[in-house]
């Protein structure tokens, strides 16, 4: 797949109306609507529709509609159902097809870590993101905090979606991570922050400060591949916590670093898309980047 990839400042202008689109798309897969249908429901033309998306995304509409598919195969799984009966209930050609998007990613590694921040100079600052506008907390040793600033909050409605941090709550959540630290605001280097950190194919160095379990947990959060998620019990195992999986909640809502350390593809036992610190929307429109990101890794 090749497309032209917005920038990033039109990446972030595009979020909201994406993760609208995303909501759509979630609540209407299977009655599989056209592209004339979907762009109706945003106002578009179907060929703005279809660019937009597949610029923001990475995938278009309609894999992502089979990504979802793929998805609640894996839910009849979980549940019982054979392959082949699971093939059948989501409509896909064959068994083989419950696999594609399952490609692994190789995972960042976290900065030397210290504690709470203490005798560390960090500058905090806003900057364009393609989930809306972030708030960056970093240092010279690297990204320390990412979170994200929303001016209205999320749909009301939806279970769990009623969440929205104005600027100066989005600002104190992630100083409040690093009490110990010097906190300094500078809005222009937040911004090329952003503008290196979110170009493709960007190394991105982590510089994590919490406790030793917490950070034990942020690792096992980098080894979850792109394209698969874990529950906090999965995650508590693969950290050598077995049977914490209260505590790895905990570990994982703390995590400062969204994004980049995925939380998002952290779930309660349940599987469902909620508790998510930034909303859920925010979750969802991840997890489908995420989408787009093995869609063009796969083989073809």
């Amino acid at each position: 797949m090749t497309h032209t990839a917005l920038s990033l400042d039109d990446r972030c202008k595009a979020y909201n109306r994406m993760a609208d689109a995303l909501v759509y798309l979630g609540e209407n897969w299977k009655g599989r609507p056209g592209l004339n249908e979907i762009a109706a429901q945003f106002g578009l033309s179907p060929a703005h529709f279809q660019k937009e998306f597949t610029r923001w995304a990475g995938i278009s509409p309609k894999q992502y509609m089979s990504s979802l598919a793929h998805a609640e195969a894996g839910d009849l799984l979980r549940q019982g159902a054979s392959v082949l009966e699971a093939s059948y209930e989501v409509e896909v050609s064959g068994p083989s097809r419950l696999h594609d998007l399952f490609i692994a990613h190789e995972a960042l590694t976290p900065g030397e870590a210290g504690s709470g921040g203490r005798d560390v100079t960090l500058t905090i600052g806003k900057g364009p993101t393609p989930f809306g506008t972030g708030v960056l907390l970093f240092s010279d040793r690297g990204l320390s905090g990412l979170g994200f600033i929303d001016d209205q909050p999320e749909t009301a409605g939806r279970a769990g979606e009623h969440v929205g941090r104005p600027e100066q709550a989005a600002f104190a959540d992630l100083a409040s991570r690093y009490p110990n630290a010097d906190i300094r605001r500078d809005d222009t280097k937040a911004a090329d922050f952003a503008d290196r950190i979110f170009a493709p194919g960007a190394r991105v160095p982590l510089a994590l400060y919490g406790t030793p379990f917490r950070r034990q947990i942020w690792r096992a959060l980098l080894e979850i591949p792109v394209g698969e998620t874990r529950t906090y019990g999965e995650v508590a195992r693969a950290a050598g916590r077995e049977g914490a999986a209260r505590a790895t909640g905990t570990a994982v809502g703390a995590n400062p670093i969204s994004w980049f350390i995925p939380c998002h593809r952290a779930l309660a036992s349940d599987g469902r898309l909620h508790n998510y610190h930034w909303g859920v929307r925010r979750k969802r429109a991840m997890l489908a980047m995420e989408a787009g990101y093995r869609e063009a890794e796969a083989p073809s």
